[in-house]
């Protein structure tokens, strides 16, 4: 029998709940515009049995999947665990097997040197395929009409890393998507692989790099020229590991680095910017013009992750988790090694949001992302004591003329990341927003669905779940063109 009673994250809202779903015909309201056609995939983490270590990062949970399905105005549901090695294995010994968080020094003798990694980050689709993606590991494989777990990616052994980012990237003009894996060359190692892969799917350019300190690099920016390689603060060790700890600390002492690599270049060819110290987890958009780099990154002050703990064991602090909409040029032609920083908005938001993909590599205008609106009401007595703790909004950020325009998603409801669906044939920002919503009041999960070019309106259309849907971390729109869809 498993027993989460003892289990902190066990409470509340976010309680595992150990399910697999198949709703095919959802609830809705409002009007579901007929031209979605293709599915919103959802990815992230559900402990099937509880973490080994009370304190273990929520990030240490296994992969589940899930889609919502559109087509003829009809949206279908359904959601999947994803079967990597590890959770088979917990399922056949009855127990978690695992210790902390990318320690494989804290697991079980029964599992040792087994693939550790739980798949529950970003679903991700590229040249046919759809993808179950953490940094730790390489990409599971997912069938995009079952969500069936049905192997792993190395791009017929060409793919010559042990690990694949939650985040490549794919250029908007040429279809190739640029990949990477930290700790390429070991345990708390401090190398960095990168490989190009054409739009076929065949991998054509490969190169490694070494970086000032180990850190989180989470993400990476893409400019038609150039690729961002930006880290900061998070640091790990043989010597943490082997004492027993999560692999990540936060160390207030260190400064943020960012590498700038030509494509197609040679690691040796990359070049380090340094600033201060900000906790760097996802981008949004960048481009080169002349002779600089320009990027848009929703950087935190500080250290976001109250689980991964300082290293020199200060207490954590909430106000430098904030995150703000900030501005990054780099100057290639100066010597000066740092880079200038704006905050476009004074608005705090969430780091994780979205831009019209067609337009990547490209100048573009809007990115569009969650935040709390403290001058919208919250519902104590239905939702709970949760103000300031949910993300009530999503807006619409237009980094061009600094005009915010934003949705309210309702006065019990928390927001999972945004997603934006281009419009066929539109121009940039022109489509809909999407991302599911907490209802606490009620207890289950919506899918809103808003016009991108009138969110002040708010939202067009819900997809009304009769339970609350496992929790997200990214999710993606693949159009019905994308993947090879039933």
């Amino acid at each position: 029998m498993v027993d989460f009673s003892k289990m902190k994250a066990a409470q509340g809202f976010f309680a595992p709940q150990r399910y697999e779903a198949d709703i095919f015909d959802c609830e809705t309201s409002g009007s579901i515009p007929s031209e979605l056609d293709g599915a919103f995939m959802r990815l992230g983490g559900e402990w099937y049995y509880p973490p080994k270590f009370e304190d273990d990062a929520i990030l240490n949970s296994d992969g589940h999947v899930s889609s919502f399905r559109f087509k003829n105005g009809r949206v279908s549901y359904k959601s999947r665990f994803v079967r990597t090695p590890r959770f088979e294995a917990n399922l056949k010994a009855g127990a978690q097997q695992f210790g902390y968080y990318r320690n494989p020094f804290t697991d079980e003798p029964s599992v040792k040197g087994m693939d550790r990694t739980v798949a529950n980050t970003t679903p991700f689709a590229f040249a046919g395929r759809l993808m179950a993606l953490k940094e730790d590991g390489l990409p599971h494989l997912i069938d995009p009409n079952t969500l069936e777990t049905v192997g792993r990616e190395n791009w017929g052994g060409k793919y010559k890393g042990p690990h694949f980012t939650a985040h490549p990237k794919v250029d908007s003009d040429t279809g190739e998507m640029i990949a990477y894996g930290n700790e390429s060359n070991g345990l708390a190692g401090d190398e960095v692989y990168v490989a190009t892969i054409d739009k076929t799917g065949r991998l054509t350019h490969d190169t490694r790099f070494k970086v000032p300190y180990v850190s989180i690099m989470h993400d990476i920016a893409l400019t038609d020229k150039h690729i961002i390689f930006p880290f900061a603060g998070y640091v790990t060790s043989m010597e943490r590991l082997k004492a027993g700890k999560i692999h990540w600390g936060w160390d207030n002492s260190k400064e943020s680095y960012i590498g700038i690599l030509p494509r197609g270049a040679e690691g040796k060819d990359i070049r380090w910017f340094k600033g201060p110290l900000r906790c760097m987890m996802h981008t949004f958009h960048a481009r080169t013009v002349g002779n600089k780099v320009i990027m848009e990154a929703p950087f935190y002050d500080g250290n976001f992750f109250p689980f991964f703990h300082n290293v020199d064991n200060s207490p954590w602090a909430r106000d430098k988790a904030k995150g703000y909409l900030r501005r990054l040029t780099f100057d290639l032609n100066s010597k000066h090694d740092g880079w200038k920083e704006e905050i476009l908005f004074p608005t705090p938001i969430v780091d994780i949001g979205a831009i019209d993909r067609r337009y990547l590599t490209r100048d573009q205008r809007y990115v569009f992302t969650g935040f709390t609106d403290d001058t919208k009401p919250f519902n104590v007595a239905q939702g709970g004591n949760l103000r300031g703790r949910i993300t009530n909004s999503y807006g619409r950020f237009d980094v061009k003329s600094g005009q915010m325009v934003s949705m309210f998603a309702g006065e019990t409801h928390s927001l999972a990341e945004a997603c934006f669906v281009p419009r066929k044939g539109g121009d940039e920002g022109a489509g809909w927003v999407m991302g599911v919503a907490s209802n606490f009041a009620n207890m289950n999960s919506e899918l809103v669905i808003a016009d991108a070019e009138r969110l002040s309106e708010g939202p067009i259309a819900r997809v009304v779940l009769p339970f609350r849907a496992a929790p997200q971390v990214h999710g993606t729109w693949v159009g019905g063109n994308e993947l090879p869809f039933a």
